[in-house]
């Protein structure tokens, strides 16, 4: 690779060139200069409109299928939306079939993800084939390879796997992922519980059924210390009683997903499935306080929670389709009408500080980890602009600001253009 990116807006807290307009050259996987003007003969120059750049952004929750699920969406194509879409390293979550509770499903998918632009970090199953029991081979998948080790929208029901959990990883600075939602208070809902699900007829689920569990995990994380991350929350209450955690000292983060922060309970009234979602979205109040979680920093990074499902999982009556939205392709356009250009940049590339993964930052001499983009334009997503095998997005006639134009890791180029 040799490549000079000519009149790139610089959008990173940690580099020298930060808010500068420059001359990019990346050459062998490395930054080779930054200037203001940079030529060579043997490069390829790539000169776009109102080009920005910024560190490579890191999802900390996504879903590809494979393996088990490949109709659903492949690693090797899943990998090449994430990069066309911004994104140069993913954490992938274990809601595969087989479940990645084990080492060999672990060495799999890096195996199967190699010589991408964007990396792929499994996260392992907490515990084994996701059923809340028997804690899964968690050192072995750390030496493997795994990340974090979480059951992807599954409680921990018994609080004493959990205890054990954070224990035991402790051993080897691991993380768990601890997604909150109480089952029995959760019943049989499916939007969330407040005015919109009365006035359509939608069984409720209560912001309590998330907030419970939240609050049962931090009093067991101040108990046995260790690492806790908690993944999409999406209550008021629930930032609130992270935000008293950190005051104590607990080493607790916490995600939230996009369509938390861009879209409420409102898009319900047409029962369009696509909008079922878990957390489930919440009234425009609660998207505020998110919102203000995020800019506080409480809330430590967003993530898209990219979900591909299969038509006959989710085009189907609202009580009975699978919860899940697809996010990558519409991450950055959805964040940009709702938040400042700085923040997205820090909260989509804060997680690799939670998951162990080494930084990124635009200097001279580091390694090439870079989203190309542009802040300006309007637009509204459409169906044409879905790149995934699966169709079930949530943000379909929302309107979209700013343009992706593709990523670069290493020695690796993806570009949407």
């Amino acid at each position: 690779m040799n490549i000079i990116l000519k009149s790139a807006k610089v959008i990173d807290s940690t580099s020298p060139f930060n808010n500068q307009v420059v001359d990019i050259h990346v050459k062998n996987g490395k930054i080779e200069k930054i200037a203001a003007s940079i030529t060579e003969a043997d490069a390829t120059v790539v000169q776009l409109d109102h080009l920005s750049v910024s560190p490579g952004w890191f999802d900390t929750s996504v879903s590809f299928g494979e393996p088990g699920y490949e109709e659903r969406e492949t690693l090797v194509h899943g990998l090449e939306v994430a990069a066309k879409s911004g994104f140069t390293q993913v954490a992938i979550e274990s809601n595969n079939n087989p479940i990645t509770d084990n080492q060999s499903i672990v060495s799999f998918i890096k195996q199967r993800a190699f010589g991408q632009t964007t990396e792929a970090f499994p996260i392992g199953a907490l515990t084994v084939k996701s059923e809340g029991t028997d804690l899964a081979e968690l050192y072995d998948m750390k030496n493997a390879g795994a990340v974090a080790f979480g059951d992807y929208k599954k409680a921990i029901d018994n609080a004493n796997v959990l205890k054990i959990a954070l224990q035991y990883v402790q051993d080897f600075d691991g993380l768990i992922l601890a997604f909150s939602q109480d089952k029995s208070i959760k019943g049989k809902g499916v939007a969330h519980e407040g005015v919109t699900s009365t006035t359509l007829g939608l069984k409720g689920i209560p912001p309590l059924a998330e907030e419970l569990q939240v609050a049962r995990n931090l009093f067991l994380l101040e108990y046995t210390g260790g690492k806790m991350h908690i993944p999409t929350i999406s209550t008021a209450k629930s930032v609130e009683l992270i935000r008293e955690a950190k005051a104590k000292g607990l080493q607790v983060t916490c995600s939230v997903a996009v369509h938390q922060l861009v879209l409420t309970d409102a898009k319900l009234t047409e029962f369009d499935s696509r909008h079922k979602v878990s957390p489930p979205l919440r009234d425009e109040a609660t998207r505020q306080a998110l919102l203000q979680g995020v800019l506080d920093h409480t809330i430590d990074c967003i993530t898209t929670d990219h979900t591909p499902l299969d038509i006959e999982h989710k085009k189907l009556e609202f009580d009975m389709a699978t919860s899940g939205t697809i996010g990558l392709e519409s991450a950055f356009g959805a964040l940009n009408t709702v938040l400042p250009i700085e923040i997205i940049i820090q909260k989509l590339t804060a997680g690799r500080a939670i998951y162990g993964v080494p930084t990124a930052s635009i200097q001279e001499g580091n390694e090439a980890n870079l989203s190309l983009f542009s802040t300006e334009g309007t637009w509204t997503f459409t169906k044409e602009n879905i790149l995934s095998k699966s169709k079930n997005s949530a943000f379909l006639g929302t309107a979209m600001q700013g343009t992706v134009y593709g990523a670069i890791r290493l020695d690796k180029q993806t570009f949407n253009f």
